[in-house]
């Protein structure tokens, strides 16, 4: 069982948390803490496993608040969290819409002694989803959140009714194959092929913390054709060994299969993939990126195995 270990506030930002023995959260955070406010990092969550990982690391014992966080937990494996889970505290709830933040030197002690803040590695930063009293012994119940999966069909003709979307329900059948014991939460969509609709889908799957997007169409060489350009330029980061794969494997079969410009990547912690519009296309291409899939899920929030 997962309970309250410490629960930490500050009543001016730049100086040390201390420990209280219960707390009241409301909306914007934890009462009297100075890090509360209408933003999305209000109340900050770590881990005693992450703790007792620092210090065996360092060789040195921690004092209670000295990472600055609000509340520590008993223990859950941060390599498993991912953005949109879950903590209910007590009867509060909170949600996570970070994990990680960039290090900063001018108001963390640990960091300037030992070179680390644990903190700024695995500290899960969460909004508040349901307010209420918390205590230090309360219990924790950790929720996972549904693995989110947005499906984009972009084709002119589709979207008009001339013909029924094939490919945009073939992905959505292999995923559910893929993934028939886990709970998972698929939406999908038809747009025509234009830019900027496109982006604008694109962004509104990632700050809806969507796991995985698939496109499917627009990645010939048509002038309507666009999905790998913008794709591409909404990534931070490219993933092109697997589209190269499958276009060199299925290429030694059909040569055209050579011409597809399908391309993948992430974007904070979505993974995006570009797929043909053809069903059987389709099939083939979900074959081979679900041997890696799971793998790169992990890898987008930290897991290194």
């Amino acid at each position: 069982m997962i309970t309250i270990k410490q629960i930490n506030i500050s009543e001016k930002r730049g100086i040390a948390k201390h420990s209280v023995d219960k707390a009241e959260i409301i909306g914007t955070g934890i009462r009297g803490d100075s890090h509360a406010g209408d933003w999305h990092r209000q109340i900050t969550i770590l881990s005693d496993e992450s703790v007792k990982k620092f210090e065996k690391e360092t060789g040195r014992k921690t004092k209670s608040g000295e990472f600055a966080t609000n509340v520590l937990i008993s223990a859950t494996d941060i390599k498993e969290v991912r953005l949109g889970d879950r903590f209910v505290l007590n009867n509060a709830a909170v949600e996570v819409t970070q994990i990680g933040k960039e290090p900063h030197y001018y108001d963390s002690p640990v960091l300037k002694e030992t070179g680390w803040n644990i903190m700024f590695d695995e500290g899960m930063f969460c909004k508040v989803i349901k307010t209420g009293a918390i205590s230090v012994g309360d219990r924790v119940e950790y929720i996972k959140k549904p693995l989110k999966i947005h499906i984009i069909t972009l084709s002119d003709r589709a979207y008009r009714g001339v013909y029924a979307d094939k490919s945009g329900p073939k992905i959505k059948e292999k995923l559910e194959e893929h993934y028939m014991d886990t709970e998972t939460e698929i939406t999908s969509q038809i747009m025509p092929d234009d830019k900027e609709s496109l982006k604008k889908s694109l962004e509104e799957a990632v700050s809806g913390y969507a796991d995985i997007i698939f496109t499917t169409g627009g990645t010939g060489i048509g002038p309507r054709d666009i999905t790998p350009e913008v794709v591409t330029g909404f990534c931070e980061k490219l993933i092109p060994g697997i589209m190269d794969h499958i276009r060199i494997k299925y290429g030694q079969i059909i040569p055209n299969a050579l011409l597809s410009r399908s391309v993948a990547g992430i974007k904070e912690k979505t993974l995006i993939y570009s797929l043909p519009g053809s069903v059987r296309a389709v099939d083939e291409y979900m074959n081979e990126i679900l041997l890696t899939l799971d793998h790169l899920i992990k890898m987008a929030y930290g897991g290194s195995h």
